[in-house]
């Protein structure tokens, strides 16, 4: 099922970019900021924190948005190949993303990190399909035809 209330894919590659900086950025701030604080002196907590926000925070977010980004320029590409929407474009984009990231570890790791994105995305797609089932309410059943009388 398509979805047509996106934006060109062009535009839906910087807004995913963008979306997942900013969620990497927020998680990192709230991950680093209470391992700054745990990892602190007891009277020098909020300075660790702030100080281990400020150093890793933007760090986290560059690399979800870094992911962010090449998924959604894969699954844009495999869009305009295939010419259809369906559960599988996700799916790739997150196998060829896995395999593109990981490519400078060489092509074991390459490989391994492609079929380990490809299998999260079918997971995440395959959940999805069924919470948007239970989710959708059931069509009334169609009304029984009457014999006609005369």
């Amino acid at each position: 099922m398509a979805d047509h209330t996106r934006d060109p894919c062009p535009i839906v590659i910087i807004n995913d970019f963008g979306g997942a900086f900013a969620m990497g950025v927020i998680g990192g701030t709230i991950w680093h900021g209470i391992k700054g604080f745990r990892n602190s002196p007891t009277g020098e907590r909020r300075a660790g924190a702030f100080s281990a926000i400020r150093s890793r925070a933007p760090v986290v977010g560059g690399n979800f948005g870094s992911w962010g980004g090449v998924f959604s320029i894969f699954d844009c590409t495999i869009k305009g190949i295939r010419r259809k929407e369906d559960p599988f474009n996700p799916i790739m984009a997150g196998f060829c993303t896995g395999g593109a990231l990981a490519m400078r570890g060489g092509f074991k790791h390459a490989r391994n990190s492609a079929i380990t994105c490809g299998c999260l995305l079918a997971v995440f797609e395959g959940v999805g399909m069924v919470i948007s089932r239970m989710l959708t309410p059931a069509a009334p059943p169609a009304p029984i035809a009457q014999p006609l009388e005369a």
